[in-house]
This record gives C-alpha cells, structure tokens and sequence, in this order.
C-alpha cells in the first residue's frame, strides 16, 4: 500500500515537473519580442534571365609554325608577359642556313655571267637574246636568295601583340610541322564577353546596347560590338560579343553571365542572398507565417547574380523574410509596408 501511494506522488511530482516546464516554455515564447520584417519577392528584379558566357581578350592569337623543323628554343613561359616583336620560339635554321650559301654563290655566279654578257655586248659581241638570258638568270637567283632568308627569318617566331603567354604547347627538341600551334597568346588591354544566343533571346538587343553582368563574384558592365544571327547548324544558335566597360583586368577564360533584358527566365523559385540564414551546414529562410517567423531549411541551386534558385524547400508564394538578422523560429513578427527587392 504504501509503495503505490509513494509511486502515486512521484507521478503527481512528475506531472507538476512537466506542467511547469511546459508553463516556462510557453513564457520563453512569450518572451520573444515581436519584430517589423520585411518580405522579398521569390525572383529575380532585374526583369531578364543570366546567359552563360566565357571572359577573354579582344586580341588572341594561336602562334604556329609555316615550316617542318625542329624546336630549338622556347625562351617563354605560360604567364609570362611579352611585348610585341619579341621572341617566343626559335626553329632550327641549319639546313635553310645551308641553302643559303648554295643560292648566293649560284647568284654571285650568273651575276659575273651577267657582266661578262654586257662586255660583250658593249663591243657587239653578243646577240640581245643572251643578254636577255643572263638578266633572267640574275633574277630568278635573286628570288632563290631572297624566298630562303625569308624562310630563315620565320624560324624566329615572334609576338605580333604585346600580351601573356596562355598556353606553352612545344619544348625545346620537339619536332614541329606546318600549321602545328606554338602557344597561344592572348593580347593585353580590352575584354569582351562571349555568349550563345537563339534569335528569340536575341530580340531587342542591338549593337551599342548595354548589359550587366558578373563573373567569379565581381559584377560589371559590357556594351555588345557584334550581334551574329544564328548559324550553329546543332543548336541554332548565334553569338553576341559585349566590350567590357568595367571593371578592367579580369582573369581571361572565366565563366561569366550575362543579363539579358526582357528574357524569361527559366521557371523555378529563386531567393536571394540576402534572405539566407546559416545554421552549420544546413541553410534556410525565415517564412512569414500566421503573424511567427518559421525556418524553412532549402536545398538550393546554382546563383544567378543576388539570387539563388530553390531546388526545394520553398513554395510558390510563400512569404519570405529579408534581412532576418537574430530572428528566432517562432519568434512574433509585424510586417513592415511594401517589399524589399521586389519586382
């Protein structure tokens, strides 16, 4: 009897634990102030969509060779920075070297032919044929002379533009034929973006027209110089190139993108970045809902500029709290009028 009486009041002291935790719980909450936020529109405002693109130089050359011979010097390297005019690799030059010497001494040869013949012909001892002939001769070993220094002087192949050296694609000892590639050189001073786009993307853009863009996190501005239409027999698809106003000096080869106006974006819920809260690992949004703050934890996609895309997570208009701050699950809110970023 006693043992159930005892058993009794640990439940009855068990029950009054729990009650008073549940009462203090139900004060914590009632703790929490209540705050003004702001909403943010599920989307991007800028009223276009992000087309990819690639970063590079207005000026890049692939430097090959016109001849077969063998590398004999490399005196660059990938990233150097050159000037024009100067030395980027040197060919073997020996056997043209060789051919030399054998067409100036063939020439030097109908050259005293040549004055012989006018000797002659000065006292009538020639016919006007052979005269002929000799200047001929005189000529053509002129052109031998001149075609084999010219041939010579490509073994020295140089810059055509100051610029960086972006890839080194022979070594010394290396053999090398024509139309084979050197290295590429990609020319200092103006940017251009490259993207693909379809006719329809296209509409409305023209040459002079100014775009946004952004890449590796910084954002700028670039004024298309070409509007091809398109001519891509797989995806139809023309290019648009875009001077990059600023900033200057980016890394050439970067992915970008590029803001079209007036370009549907693909559908899909976006958030952006300022919305965001981040607890370890895990990542969400603060959800306006029945007058609380509820974190919703998002699985999210690539950026598009200040926004994110939502793989899930998030509902179609859901509302969303901008610049959350130290805003606690649960916490009471008021809404402020309008919405922040919105469209």
């Amino acid at each position: 009897m006693k043992t159930a009486l005892s058993a009794l009041a640990m439940t009855g002291m068990l029950l009054g634990t729990l009650a008073c935790g549940h009462k203090e719980a139900q004060v914590e909450a009632k703790v929490l102030p209540k705050v003004a936020v702001a909403l943010v529109a599920q989307g991007s405002p800028e009223g276009g969509a992000w087309v990819a693109g690639t970063l590079q130089s207005t000026r890049t050359a692939m430097i090959a060779t016109r001849m077969a011979a063998q590398v004999k010097r490399v005196p660059v390297q990938e990233g150097q920075r050159v000037t024009a005019g100067a030395l980027l690799v040197a060919l073997g030059d020996e056997d043209l070297q060789g051919q030399l010497k054998a067409a100036e001494t063939g020439l030097a040869v109908v050259e005293a032919h040549h004055r012989r013949i006018l000797a002659l012909q000065a006292q009538k001892a020639s016919t006007l044929s052979e005269l002929e002939q000799a200047q001929a001769q005189v000529a053509q070993a002129q052109a031998g002379v001149t075609a084999l220094k010219a041939n010579i002087a490509y073994t020295q192949i140089r810059a055509p533009f100051s610029g960086v050296v972006q890839s080194r694609k022979v070594n010394e000892g290396d053999f090398v034929g024509p139309g084979m590639p050197l290295l590429e050189l990609v020319g200092d001073g103006e940017q251009e973006l490259v993207a693909s786009l379809s006719e329809d993307e296209a509409k409305g853009l023209k040459t002079g027209s100014r775009l946004k863009f952004e890449s590796e996190g910084v954002q700028g501005e670039a004024q298309i110089t070409a509007l091809a239409p398109g001519g891509d027999a797989t995806s139809h698809k023309g290019t648009v190139r875009a001077k990059v106003l600023k900033p200057k000096g980016l890394r050439q080869g970067s992915f970008a993108r590029l803001l079209v106006p007036g370009l549907q974006a693909a559908p899909g819920l976006s958030v952006p970045r300022t919305a965001l809260v981040q607890r370890g690992e895990l990542t969400g949004v603060f959800i306006a809902k029945e007058g609380h703050a509820e974190l919703r934890w998002l699985s999210l996609g690539e950026g598009s500029g200040s926004y994110l895309s939502v793989r899930s997570g998030l509902k179609a208009g859901e509302k969303v709290i901008d610049q959350p701050g130290s805003l606690q699950d649960g916490q009471p809110i008021e809404l402020s009028s309008g919405v922040s970023h919105g469209k």
